[in-house]
């Protein structure tokens, strides 16, 4: 049965920095939040395993915590250096020994042994290894370990590798357990421990959304397993294994649309890995059954280097009638374009774009000053002041907006206390769930209601981490020249547009942004400007937003920098 979560459970706090085990209260805040709420994920085993962990003593579960957050399972006891503890670390290793969490004497395989110790340490240890490997005894630790590791495949103690060296060597057990807490609280593998243990608790303030017994990264065991299987998949084609195996491993589809994405991932790195080593046939079966926003780009790419020419023109035509097609649509039409030339088809009319206004000023720079900001200056008057914004303003406005709309508790978005925003954002159906919220959010713009709630919002929420307002960035006074100078039917063109797709339209945004109070039409009295320096051209996502902009009478326009003495 699904442990539930009401509104009166009980939110654990964030540590007291000053507190020198701060990390194991942070630490333990993950064990116990999964162990109360996700129990019915966890076999009876690893529950004994958390219950046994959290009736260590102190010091123990210290350690614990420490190695936990450090990389790999394999440690020289000597190097654990952890006065905070309150007891001698050679003493609580053995401790842990004995109840098992620690192996207090492993086999270790080579590679190990040379990531652990130093080439001075190595030397003597392996003298006899390089000597029968005819390397000279001043070899360089990367030759020493290039050679002698496929020599030497097995695994020995340490005492065996390196017989005299005065060194102890534990391994951390149940690390397979750990990840999987991890993963179960985070609802990822990115964030590491000590992401969260040692800044993320300390250093952020977090929007206290109301959690229910749905407010869970995952709802069945077989979940869990499948992105554990996926993440070490991408792992090991990190690590150079061939995509050939890695490919037997990839779990088949299945009808969950964000383990379906994540596996999408996967499969166009693994493709783009078999494309590299010439495997061209896997490469194309892997982007066939990706659903990463780039790889039907570069299956067609690929294609056309095969010269599978009539193949990708069918392929791309039927792609290019699909709505929303959207970052692929530049991609797509460059990839029509040489294809008809190869097939003698003609080729399919451009959508039309819209004239772009652009302006050009010369300007010096000795210091070599970021062309933004020499811009700034140049381009800023007392009466139309220009600010650096990019793309904070008009996320920030929308984030402060559609505030209750965004950290909505809205089942599997958020499930835990300390997110910065909803873990759905990037998926295909994040406003759907939340659609008759969003309408009621932007329909304030209607009316001056909108200026009241973003004020508010920004006064209610300062500080509380968003993925959308960056607080540094967004003053008071920038705000309400915001407010002052732009329409409530431009923002909500441009609210919309963000909605539409908030992956790829969040980015894109102008680098400035002029403000005329004064100006006589209501709808001039901002300027959107994007900067571009010598040699500097328009990006696709930034043309997209300016041919946006221009369609829908939206001020804005490109300044090219020219260096003052230049040549042509």
């Amino acid at each position: 049965m699904t442990p539930a979560l009401t509104r009166h459970s009980a939110m654990p706090g964030t540590a007291d920095l000053d507190n020198p085990l701060y990390y194991l209260e942070n630490f333990e805040t993950v064990v116990k939040w999964v162990r109360e709420h996700h129990s019915d994920l966890l076999t009876s085993r690893e529950t004994g395993l958390v219950d046994s962990l959290l009736a260590l003593d102190q010091p123990a579960r210290a350690l614990v915590a420490r190695m936990v957050m450090r990389t790999g399972d394999l440690f020289r006891l000597e190097k654990l250096n952890y006065p905070e503890l309150g007891a001698p670390v050679v003493a609580t290793a053995k401790a842990l020994a004995h109840s098992g969490w620690v192996e207090d004497n492993p086999q270790l395989p080579l590679v190990e042994v040379f990531r652990l110790f130093t080439l001075a340490e190595l030397r003597p240890g392996l003298a006899e290894r390089i000597s029968a490997a005819g390397l000279p005894t001043g070899a360089a630790k990367g030759l020493l370990k290039d050679t002698l590791i496929p020599l030497h495949p097995g695994s020995l103690p340490v005492h065996h590798w390196l017989p005299g060296l005065s060194s102890q060597v534990i391994r951390l057990n149940h690390m397979t357990l750990f990840d999987r807490l991890r993963l179960m609280f985070f609802g990822n593998l990115r964030q590491s421990w000590s992401d969260f243990v040692l800044v993320e608790l300390g250093h952020q303030q977090y929007e206290q959304v109301p959690l229910s017994a749905e407010s869970r990264a995952f709802d069945e065991r077989d979940e869990v397993d499948r992105y554990l299987v996926m993440h070490r998949c991408r792992e090991r084609l990190d690590e150079g294994e061939p995509p050939e195996t890695v490919w037997q491993d990839v779990p088949p589809g299945n009808d969950n649309p964000w383990l379906e994405a994540r596996r999408g991932r996967l499969l166009f790195e693994l493709g783009k890995q078999a494309e590299r080593g010439g495997n061209t046939d896997l490469a194309l079966t892997a982007y066939q059954h990706s659903g990463h926003r780039e790889a039907r780009l570069r299956h067609l790419r690929l294609l056309e280097r095969l010269k599978r020419h009539r193949e990708a023109w069918t392929l791309a035509i039927a792609a290019g009638k699909e709505s929303g097609v959207g970052s692929e649509e530049p991609g797509l039409e460059r990839i029509l374009s040489r294809l008809a030339r190869k097939l003698g088809e003609a080729p399919p009319r451009p959508s039309p774009r819209p004239a772009l206004t652009a302006f050009t000023i010369e300007l010096d720079n000795p210091g070599g000053h970021p062309v933004e900001g020499l811009a700034l200056q140049h381009l800023s008057e007392p009466h139309a002041p220009v600010a650096y914004v990019e793309n904070t303003l008009i996320n920030g406005l929308f984030g402060l907006l559609c505030w209750r709309a965004l950290f909505a508790p809205v089942p599997g978005a958020f499930f835990h206390p300390f997110h910065t925003g909803p873990v759905d954002l990037h998926r295909e159906d994040f406003v759907e769930r939340r659609q008759a919220l969003f309408d009621e959010c932007l329909n304030t713009l209607i009316s001056d209601n909108y200026k009241t709630r973003i004020r508010n919002t920004w006064h209610e929420k300062q500080g509380i981490a968003s993925p959308f307002v960056i607080w540094p960035v967004l003053s008071e006074d920038l705000l309400n020249l915001a407010l002052e100078c732009i329409p409530a039917r431009h923002l909500e063109l441009m609210f919309r547009r963000l909605l539409d797709n908030l992956r790829e339209h969040r980015s894109g945004f102008p680098d400035l942004i002029r403000f005329q109070p004064a100006h006589s039409d209501p709808d001039r009295r901002y300027e959107m400007i994007e900067v571009k320096g010598p040699g500097d051209r328009l990006q696709d996502h930034q043309t997209r937003w300016l041919e946006f902009c221009v369609s829908h009478g939206i001020p804005v326009s490109v300044c090219y920098v020219r260096w003052a003495g230049a040549s042509e």
